[in-house]
């Protein structure tokens, strides 16, 4: 997050062992004054919003990206306090103010699930005990975080942790809050060696931390009531029943909450699985696996996948030949299609099944290779992986503008159908041997093969309403670095007769590794 090395086929250096910020070359955004020789902070902003206004973009700030680098932003000292490495109070507001002129809403990572353990710098002991702000003993102390658990049942604590809230909202215009570590805070056991199965004893029972969900249900209220243009985003990973319903139905009160099942599915897929072994009904089954009627945001990674001692999604696919063969002066290799082409369709399967909203991690957008690490003292502090390399798609010579250009086409077609805003998809084909996903969803029919060499000609599938379809997504498309096999100007007209559940059905051509989006004729004039 640093900085962006200087743009070229060959920017990547794999041998890079690391280095001060100066080592960085001085040709790349910077964030705020992090160093005199980084770019002004106002061109940072221009370069990073041009490529997001078109979309919601959630950017984490408390004691995070913009915060502590030393504890990646969760070990909090100062609850009130913007971090002076990166700037003042009034860089803040400028980068926030910006981005609502651009449309774009800003949602802080607020961290009320624990506090850093620190004395001098921090609030714990603050009157010379150890239960202030905190449960006393053991209960007051997480030890896998090894950090201090707020007593929530305190009324000064819930006054500091609420005030909180208004100053963020007050002082800087946030737009809402992303709540991290909410599974700690629901839960006594914190989460930690429970495999959550869903059953309702799990979550009704005497491992509720009754006070903290009290203290939520009062945020949320509080936030909604003062502020009703407000999001707040729950990061849990128990399938909590009813965090994401208002209070007045007896639920907790969130709009959203995380669907971090699906990232860790994917990054295990790739991992440990031949391509040819992909569960289709797995996949299907996690990115469709959530509460009814309680919304939630879809990703296909983040800070949580990419950090050090793993790898981003498109790392995971292409590896060393990242270094090599990203150009399109190079041959395209086996291993950069492959990549690409999933890339692409893991992508698209996660927006259209996977919820109600949707998160690209910085970079994912086009397939940014590494990983992110902060300076720490077991990288000898360097800054070398704490960066985003935006410039990757301003070079035509690299193959990162493909896959960056179908991200805006994806977000754009959304845009224009609204598919995050209708009801759950209908999955009307789940094929094992073909590799094959079908389903309906905002009136649109998406076709995924996700077989590695088989292509299929008049393959038939089910269709819901019945007219004339043509295709408005393709990620085999030409212009988003495909093979341009399928003809988009192909007009495809149902039949009426019943086809895995569906009233009509049709053929199509679907080329493997390839996804399609079909629409109605009719509805692509109205959307034009």
């Amino acid at each position: 997050m640093a900085a962006i090395v200087e743009n070229s086929s060959n920017s990547l250096d794999p041998n890079h062992s690391g280095g001060a910020v100066g080592d960085i070359p001085n040709d790349g955004t910077g964030v705020v004054k992090l160093d005199p020789w980084l770019e002004p902070f106002s061109e940072a902003l221009r370069r990073r919003f041009s490529k997001t206004q078109d979309w919601i973009k959630t950017i984490n700030d408390t004691e995070g990206a913009l915060r502590s680098s030393a504890g990646f932003g969760y070990q909090i000292n100062n609850f009130f306090a913007a971090s002076s490495r990166y700037g003042t109070p009034e860089d803040l507001k400028e980068l926030i103010d910006t981005a609502h002129g651009l449309g774009i809403t800003m949602l802080l990572d607020v961290v009320h699930s624990h506090a850093s353990k620190n004395v001098l710098d921090g609030i714990n002991e603050f009157d010379g005990t150890d239960h202030h702000y905190f449960h006393g003993g053991g209960k007051g102390r997480h030890d896998q975080w090894d950090s201090r658990l707020f007593n929530y049942g305190h009324h000064e604590v819930m006054r500091f942790l609420l005030s909180n809230l208004r100053f963020w909202m007050d002082e800087y215009q946030f737009d809402g809050f992303r709540f991290d570590g909410v599974t700690s805070m629901l839960y006594v056991h914190h989460g930690m060696g429970t495999g959550f199965s869903g059953g309702y004893h799990e979550y009704f029972g005497a491992d509720v931390d009754e006070e903290a969900v009290v203290y939520m249900m009062l945020a949320n209220e509080m936030l909604h009531e003062l502020y009703p243009e407000v999001i707040t985003i729950a990061e849990d990973v128990s399938g909590m029943p009813a965090l994401c319903l208002p209070l007045s139905l007896g639920g907790v009160g969130f709009d959203y909450r995380l669907a971090m099942a699906i990232p860790d599915m994917w990054i295990k897929i790739l991992k440990e699985l031949k391509d040819d072994e992909w569960d289709i009904g797995n996949i299907c089954h996690t990115l469709t696996n959530r509460r009814h009627g309680e919304k939630t945001i879809a990703y296909a990674e983040s800070h949580d996948q990419a950090l050090v001692g793993d790898k981003t999604l498109m790392m995971h696919l292409c590896d060393a030949e990242m270094y090599t063969n990203m150009s399109t002066l190079s041959p395209l290799t086996p291993v950069i299609d492959r990549g690409m082409a999933l890339h692409k369709m893991i992508r698209l399967v996660t927006h259209g099944l996977g919820g109600e909203g949707y998160l690209n991690f910085e970079g994912n957008e086009f397939g940014h290779p590494e990983w992110l690490d902060f300076p720490r003292e077991g990288n000898n502090n360097s800054f070398w992986y704490a960066r985003r390399q935006l410039n990757l798609t301003d070079d035509p010579l690299l193959r990162y503008k493909f896959l960056d250009h179908f991200d805006r086409l994806m977000n754009q077609t959304e845009a224009k159908y609204g598919w995050l805003h209708a009801p759950q998809a209908y999955i009307s084909l789940k094929h094992e041997g073909d590799k094959v996903i079908v389903f309906e969803r905002g009136g649109l029919v998406f076709i995924f093969n996700f077989h590695p060499t088989n292509s299929f000609s008049d393959y038939r599938i089910g269709i819901d309403v019945a007219g004339t379809y043509r295709v408005v997504l393709n990620t085999d498309s030409k212009d988003v670095g495909g093979h341009n096999r399928v003809d988009e100007n192909t007009r495809f007209f149902t039949t009426p007769m019943e086809w895995n559940n569906r009233k009509n059905w049709t053929h199509i051509y679907i080329p493997c590794r390839t996804a399609l989006v079909l629409a109605l004729e009719s509805t692509i004039s109205q959307q034009s």
